[in-house]
């Protein structure tokens, strides 16, 4: 085989033709240096040259005679055509600040600047990469077949595929599919996941013995460990809505002690809400000093939690009035400051809870901070902060005050990181199309817009009165025109007085 393999590298080497050696490379010939400095001349030599053509074709094209023709059809126009051209510019303005309105209210951004940016900057010789590096060629071409490939690319059913109920009993994920796909009521979606419990356990318990053969087991061990998690918590929640809350609560914790580090999970907030209707707020508390930890993610169930939580204690008993005139006490600052970090985190939640905005059912997928965290929040703990007497009152009265702490939330924050500017973004995608998407902070109108507004408004105007009133804005033109260039009007206010000074002093003499 090595023989065969020798004798094959052999026959390619002398079919390829021979590479010349490398040597220096020849001095540049008169071309070389014609095309270099035309190189270097560039744009400049193109434009006397363009010049010197249109000054040599002049009298074939007749420029000069139309030039003159143009110069009288300009003279010849009467004020009605330029009142019809203002009239059809604001027009065309009020067209153009509609649809940009339009534009920016659906997409978040302006049309013109889009286009501007995408199309115009690049012609304009805005792109940084015009200059391509030698051996860019082929990564290009390969960039664009992969391209053309993944948009060619379409994903087609299966038309071979399993029968779900029939044949997918076999896995613990199959009865999980079953639960959360073919289920009609919740109790039998906790059936299959009883059955998806069993099959997940057996599974589970196999792989743990075969963690250690090597690293696919291992990986194999890992996906086991967190279906099964999956599947209790599932059962946990069937428990939950099915009225047996302490059951559901034991599942939780026996989780949380006997997968520890699995708590990017967070089962934790399952287990606040459940603890929540209960109404067992010291054990909420207790949750909440293990996990409301500096050093673990945040989220929206666990800061409104703790403002729940301190709000309960003065909630009751506040009032504005009384507060705008004795002041607030330590709980009630404490409650407040709870309120504005709940609200520094996701803004979002307040306009949910306090009922500003509908609600909708909440998305399978969240973003934190973004308006489907807040939605799903809200849907579960909006009857928590019912049942506390004024806990709405006092978040309805304070929340606000947080953005005069943050005024700019997308460059510096105040307890958390600066919010961040891609959730409308995502939020579009995981929320339903008829759902208006909470924005934070509340973007401003761009130039574009304002200037369009006020050039249609303006040019309207200017038409309008100039159609009614054509003597009076030619008046009021010609002041302007004298405020800003004094002098000419001026020199000539003075002919006209020396000439009729002329004229009086003729007629004297010849009287």
């Amino acid at each position: 085989m090595a023989d065969r393999g020798c004798l094959s590298e052999a026959v390619a080497a002398a079919a390829s033709p021979p590479v010349p050696a490398p040597g220096p490379s020849p001095p540049p010939d008169w071309r070389g240096r014609l095309r270099a400095g035309l190189a270097e001349a560039g744009p400049s030599l193109w434009l006397v040259a363009g010049l010197g053509l249109l000054y040599a074709l002049r009298v074939p094209l007749r420029l000069c005679e139309n030039l003159a023709a143009v110069a009288v059809f300009l003279n010849s126009l009467t004020p009605k055509f330029y009142v019809a051209l203002t009239g059809t510019s604001s027009l065309i303005s009020g067209l153009i600040f509609i649809f940009e309105w339009w534009y920016f209210h659906k997409h978040g951004t302006s049309f013109i600047e889009q286009v501007s940016i995408s199309h115009l900057r690049p012609l304009m010789g805005g792109t940084e990469n015009s200059i391509s590096e030698p051996g860019s060629t082929s990564s290009n071409r390969e960039s664009e077949t992969n391209r053309q490939n993944l948009s060619e690319c379409k994903v087609w059913r299966n038309p071979l595929n399993l029968f779900r109920g029939a044949e997918y009993r076999s896995c613990a994920t199959a009865y999980v599919l079953l639960a959360e796909e073919e289920a009609t009521t919740i109790v039998d979606a906790e059936r299959l996941f009883k059955q998806a419990l069993k099959a997940g356990e057996t599974i589970y318990r196999r792989s743990q013995q075969c963690q250690h053969q090597s690293p696919q087991h291992e990986a194999q061990l890992r996906r086991d460990t967190n279906v099964l998690v999956y599947i209790k918590r599932r059962l946990a929640m069937c428990a939950r809505k099915l009225g047996r809350i302490r059951e559901a609560v034991k599942i939780m914790r026996d989780l949380m002690k006997e997968f520890p580090p699995l708590t990017m999970l967070s089962i934790h907030e399952n287990l606040l809400e459940s603890l929540l209707e209960l109404q067992a707020y010291a054990d909420v508390q207790a949750v909440l000093a293990k996990y409301d930890d500096i050093s673990l993610p945040k989220s929206a169930a666990i800061c409104y939690t703790a403002a729940l939580l301190k709000t309960r204690t003065v909630s009751d008993k506040f009032s504005p009035e009384t507060a705008s005139r004795r002041g607030l006490s330590t709980a009630e600052i404490n409650a407040v400051e709870a309120i504005h970090r709940a609200v520094e985190f996701n803004p979002h939640v307040p306009k949910y809870l306090l009922e500003m905005k509908s609600l909708i059912l909440p998305p399978e997928h969240i973003l934190k901070r973004g308006d489907s965290e807040a939605i799903a929040y809200a849907f579960f703990h909006l009857q928590h902060w019912k049942r506390i007497e004024g806990a709405l009152n006092l978040l309805q009265c304070t929340w606000e005050g947080t953005f005069r702490m943050i005024p700019y939330p997308l460059e510096k924050g105040h307890l958390f990181y600066p919010y961040p500017s891609c959730t409308e973004t995502a939020d579009r995608e995981l929320l339903p199309t008829f759902h208006h998407v909470s924005v934070y902070p509340k973007k401003e109108l761009p130039f574009f817009i304002h200037f369009t507004a006020g050039l249609c408004s303006s040019t309207a105007m200017i038409a309008l009165v100039t159609h009614q009133f054509p003597e009076i804005m030619g008046i009021l033109a010609k002041a302007v025109l004298g405020l800003w260039c004094p002098q000419p009007w001026a020199s000539s206010g003075f002919e006209e007085n020396t000439q009729d000074l002329k004229s009086e002093d003729l007629g004297l003499r010849s009287g």
